[in-house]
């Protein structure tokens, strides 16, 4: 049974996450020693965390990076606290989500769920199959899919080589040249013209998942990837 471990120093609000959670036949476990959290969750060994940031002790951004040493499973943030800055020290510290208070329980349970999906059901890669992720952007080169919450947008294959290269290069530029020699076996044969049309196809997909200006062009030099598309996980 899927495990979702609630880590909520309300206890209120804690059981009511718990009663609700397993309405919809999850396992929702709530922490019992706020000293020992990530004790409790090696020996648990859930899917899913939901995180409170102010906590006894430490707070959550630390154990979230403790949590991160062990596990790579989704952990989502659940706080008051919902200031940008929040949010990045929250992803940042190896978060998938942050979800701020006061919620609705169902905003939650979606978010529960498509985590769930990504993590370990359609989305979730094959045993040898490549993810490439940048800030809850995922890649999957081998099935030429883009997606991004619960947006998915096909790709060519010279769609997939050009992301794949901004990606894995972010925040570095990616020369003209590199881009090409990626894309062709030979360039001599390739019209410039060429290498721009395909940077605009790439864009555009980025536009049907919700992303806007997220490859820079650098006059002179080539291409950047850009995070413009903030917290849509």
């Amino acid at each position: 049974m899927t495990t979702i471990f609630i880590v909520e120093d309300d206890p209120k609000l804690a059981e009511l996450l718990q009663r609700y959670i397993e309405k919809y036949g999850y396992r929702a476990v709530i922490v019992k020693d706020f000293e020992h959290v990530l004790d409790e969750f090696i020996q648990l060994n859930p899917q899913l965390v939901l995180l409170d940031v102010n906590l006894p002790k430490f707070d959550g951004y630390y154990w979230c990076r403790q949590i991160r040493k062990h596990s790579t499973c989704p952990i989502l943030f659940i706080s008051a606290r919902a200031g940008e800055m929040d949010q990045i020290l929250g992803l940042e510290n190896g978060a998938d989500d942050y979800i701020a208070k006061p919620f609705h329980y169902d905003v939650v349970m979606a978010k529960i769920r498509s985590h769930l999906r990504r993590n370990y059901g359609d989305y979730a890669p094959k045993a040898d199959e490549r993810i490439i992720q940048q800030d809850g952007l995922a890649l999957y080169p081998e099935r030429m899919e883009l997606v991004l919450g619960e947006k998915m947008v096909s790709l060519t294959k010279k769609e997939a080589v050009l992301i794949e290269e901004l990606v894995k290069r972010y925040p570095r530029i990616v020369s003209r040249d590199r881009l090409l020699e990626n894309l062709w076996d030979d360039q001599v044969y390739v019209d410039d013209n060429t290498l721009n049309v395909n940077i605009t196809r790439v864009r555009k997909k980025f536009q049907d998942l919700g992303i806007e200006d997220a490859i820079e062009t650098v006059r002179g030099a080539g291409y950047r990837l850009v995070i413009t598309w903030g917290n849509e996980k």
